[in-house]
């Protein structure tokens, strides 16, 4: 009998890996796959604090995928590590902060790494040639390739036809004639290759899974390494922008305001590390102020607060200042109307 071949998987929780997994799997081949957590990814943070989302299934899709796929999957924390990815990407962002192409370098060296330390054979992505205008261009694989590391030793399962046979396929561990040569952004057919294994329920195609992408959440990073002067992030940094309305009424201090009740209680468990104010008349949002604030700008971080509380239509407004090094304070303000906060102060 011949040798199993083993391959790990980078997956993603999206379909393409899902495929490219399964993919391997039909031609006999042992998978396992792995996840690296950067911290960005959009799954188990946001829709399962806000109402909104509540509908949305509350899954890790990259370990829901490998429980379709009936595989081991491998969570690897890269927080810290990824964090030279992000700030100083060799081959630049995409249209926001994404450093996409620098991004799938370095994962597919760490699988590299992964692969030589645990005597698996090749790796495998769902990357398809066209599809993801930074990262996934047919100029751009063999970079991936070179610069990883991997070489030859990176299979693309899914456009496999559309580039030269790699190791794997020329020493016949796998048949290229049961690769495919999917291009383009369409994702018709990978749909109708997920009807043909029986896969009908997965993450929506094209959805992304990477806060960096989005354009919103790239304005606020920028916004804070502007105010903090250097390029810096830690991992309560990556949480907190993705959650709660970001205003910065000046230049040396911003306020994190809850949106309702599942974001008021997600910040409550940073109140230690910020000043935080909430109003006490009326019904209101918890509030951090992240920056150094003076007198000036504690009352208008109050009457800022006021204006999202029930009291914004109301003469006054009662608001709770809890400094971190400081006696509690009592503000009562005229809460600010809309047009006094300028579409500037929102990020």
């Amino acid at each position: 009998m011949s040798e199993v071949r083993k391959a790990v998987a980078l997956i993603s929780g999206g379909l393409d890996s899902l495929l490219a997994a399964r993919v391997m799997q039909e031609q006999g081949i042992h998978v396992e796959g792995i996840n690296f957590f950067t911290g960005f990814c959009v799954e188990g943070h946001t829709h399962a604090i806000r109402k909104k989302d509540r509908a949305r299934p509350k899954r890790n899709n990259a370990l829901w995928v490998a429980e379709q796929l009936g595989i081991k999957l491998h969570i690897i924390d890269i927080i810290e590590e990824y964090k030279d990815v992000v700030i100083n990407p060799k081959h630049g962002y995409g249209a926001n902060l994404n450093p996409c192409l620098d991004c799938k370098v370095f994962m597919v060296h760490k699988a590299k790494e992964w692969i030589e330390a645990n005597g698996f054979d090749f790796i495998v992505t769902g990357e398809v040639i066209g599809q993801r205008p930074k990262s996934q261009r047919k100029d751009t694989m063999p970079i991936i390739a070179a610069e990883s590391g991997a070489e030859d030793l990176l299979l693309r399962p899914l456009c496999a036809k559309n580039l030269p046979p790699t190791l794997p396929e020329r020493e016949g561990w796998v048949d290229r004639e049961k690769l495919y040569d999917f291009e383009g952004r369409t994702r018709k057919p990978q749909m109708a290759l997920a009807r043909q294994f029986g896969l009908e329920d997965y993450a929506q195609p094209a959805g992304g899974c990477c806060f960096l992408t989005d354009a919103n959440y790239s304005k606020k990073l920028a916004d804070l390494w502007q105010a903090r002067g250097e390029r810096r992030y830690e991992i309560d940094d990556i949480m907190l922008l993705k959650v709660g309305r970001h205003i910065r009424p000046r230049p040396h201090f911003k306020l994190i305001v809850g949106r309702e009740d599942g974001e008021n209680k997600f910040l409550e468990g940073y109140r230690k590390q910020f000043t935080h104010l909430f109003t006490t008349s009326h019904n209101g949002p918890l509030v951090l102020l992240d920056g150094e604030a003076g007198e000036d700008d504690l009352e208008l971080a109050a009457r800022v607060t006021a204006r999202y509380s029930q009291g914004r239509n109301a003469e006054q407004v009662d608001v709770e200042v809890h400094p971190l090094d400081g006696e509690v304070r009592t503000f009562s303000v005229r809460p600010l109307g809309g047009s006094e906060i300028p579409a500037d102060w929102h990020l």
